[in-house]
């Protein structure tokens, strides 16, 4: 019997795994133009007047592709990596916390008990975003740090690897790990809590939240993406600098050093693309991830 339990919570983590990975696909070919404009403006606040001057600059310099699409590459891998094993951990998180209040069954816990799990999972999941991510905001980030000349310089996810291994050892491909923790373990506690709190409420009576529908769906999404973004922005932004110029400063140092020369509105530079990109890019991972979720439980 306990044999069949583990075998149970094992086929529930490789469902949870492989949507968390088709999820995460998704998000990133929607909101990848968004997000490198988002590095930018992070970044760079001084060289930009907004987003749609941001995004015609980027578009004008570098096209599509190696312009609003730089960094898509490590950034399928950063979403892939987070997302398969946020989702895994959530999961696993979830039964965790159902155990300790006594509700053996996942669709049983609350607002705030699946929030909790949220939190929980995101410790996990930071250690595989951090390494993928410092590479894709090094990558966004190319031409300017470069000194934004005519040409835009190139380099390649796997030398840019190699470089900063070379330079700087492990410890250089976790540079900014405690303001990824700072940013994904509250966002989520959010993220999760907002996604899970909208499915309660729109389900109509007597309809459980997972029968809601795809564009219900969506919405709770939508919800959850823009509360994560509206509360975690100021350490994406510290995040952000500290990567992108590889900083080895502590986070509450370039926070203050921000706040005294660029003064508290530099805390949300870029926050407007982020929501723009976080609507659709939310919206579409729950709808991939839940449908994967139902599709995949009734094959296997």
């Amino acid at each position: 019997m306990h044999g069949a339990g583990e075998s149970s919570s094992l086929k529930t983590g490789m469902i949870d795994f492989i949507a968390g990975t088709l999820g995460g696909v998704a998000l990133v070919y929607v909101s990848q133009p968004m997000d490198t404009v988002k590095v930018k403006m992070q970044t760079f606040p001084g060289l930009y007047k907004g987003l749609v001057n941001c995004t015609l600059q980027t578009f004008r310099r570098d096209g599509i592709v190696r312009g609003l699409y730089a960094g898509t590459l490590p950034a399928v891998v950063a979403n892939v990596a987070e997302n398969s094993v946020l989702f895994a951990a959530y999961g696993a998180c979830q039964q965790a916390v159902g155990r300790l209040v006594h509700k053996p069954a996942v669709a049983d816990l609350s607002a705030l008990e699946n929030a909790t799990a949220g939190f929980l999972a995101a410790f996990f999941s930071s250690f595989t975003l951090c390494p993928t991510e410092l590479i894709k905001c090094k990558l966004q980030a190319l031409r300017e740090t470069a000194g934004g000349g005519k040409g835009r310089p190139t380099i390649s996810s796997y030398a840019l690897v190699s470089q900063i291994l070379r330079t700087e050892g492990v410890p250089g491909m976790f540079r900014g790990l405690t303001s990824t923790f700072a940013r994904e373990m509250p966002g989520y506690f959010f993220f999760f809590g907002g996604y899970e709190q909208t499915r309660a409420l729109l389900a109509r009576p007597g309809q459980s939240k997972d029968e809601i529908g795809p564009v219900r769906t969506m919405v709770a999404g939508a919800v959850g993406g823009v509360a994560l973004w509206t509360v975690i922005f100021p350490a994406d932004v510290i995040k952000s600098r500290i990567q992108v110029y590889s900083m080895r400063a502590s986070m509450t140092q370039v926070g203050l050093d921000i706040f005294r020369k660029e003064g508290a509105l530099a805390f949300y530079n870029g926050l407007l693309p982020t929501i723009v990109r976080t609507i659709p890019a939310t919206a579409v991972l729950f709808v991939v991830y839940e449908y994967t979720k139902k599709t995949l439980t009734k094959l296997l």
